[in-house]
């Protein structure tokens, strides 16, 4: 095993025993490195790389610490991950999306407050008449953030936030190559937010499934068509 891996392992260790819990200060470079036998280097490289996946928070004259370990922190690096990946893959990302928004947004009908669902459909309506598809984009992100923080599963809502801001690149490209697809963008978050506030988990999960398929299967359309004119 490489040095530095190695180092990420026992500094790991260290936290599932709960030797290091969320927010404890690590011990001072010298003494950690020779506790677990490590040189200094690799120690400080598998800092690095742990602070850069949330787990540590480097704060320069201070010291070293556990990060609270929050799922949405841990999570956030999927956004960065999903950017990096072509749009053959964002089909996958869009597939997983399908399965987890849906099942979310049954959990919202059953859980969301009186006063969250009033706040959700305050969303839809400040989206302008004329709305730019910047806005509608902005707008989408906002309305199903909500929804998946309403599951009341911080776990689920950290997996589909970080799954709806990266694949909203497809759905831009939807917005500008497809005609109608802006109306029937609202009419589904208003069919979606009415089986919320109708508590219809039932149907609201068959919505919420209808809008990401619709992106998805138009964007496997898309690339089979691409795929064929380079045939």
């Amino acid at each position: 095993m490489p040095v530095t891996d190695e180092a990420i392992e026992k500094i790991k260790a260290m936290i599932v025993s709960r030797e290091l819990g969320p927010g404890s200060r690590l011990p001072k470079e010298a003494d950690l490195a020779e506790r677990l036998g490590l040189s200094r280097n690799s120690l400080r490289e598998a800092v690095k790389a742990l602070s850069l996946i949330r787990i540590l928070d480097v704060r320069q004259g201070d010291g070293t610490y556990v990060t609270s370990l929050e799922p949405n922190l841990l999570l956030d690096a999927l956004g960065f991950v999903v950017d990096f990946h072509q749009d053959d893959t964002v089909l996958q990302f869009l597939e997983v999306r399908r399965i987890l928004e849906p099942a979310a947004t049954a959990m919202a009908a059953r859980l969301m407050s009186d006063e969250d669902i009033v706040a959700l459909g305050a969303i839809l309506d400040g989206l302008p008449e004329e709305a730019s598809l910047e806005e509608l984009i902005e707008n989408d992100l906002e309305f199903h953030r909500r929804i998946a923080a309403g599951s009341g599963n911080m776990v689920l809502c950290s997996l589909v936030d970080g799954l709806s801001g990266p694949t909203a690149r497809a759905r831009i490209w939807r917005g500008m190559t497809e005609e109608g697809v802006v109306a029937r963008t609202r009419e589904q978050h208003r069919a979606i937010f009415d089986a919320i506030a109708q508590r219809s988990p039932d149907l609201a999960q068959a919505w919420a499934t209808v809008h990401v398929a619709g992106v998805e299967q138009w964007l496997r359309g898309t690339l089979g068509a691409a795929g064929s004119a380079l045939g």
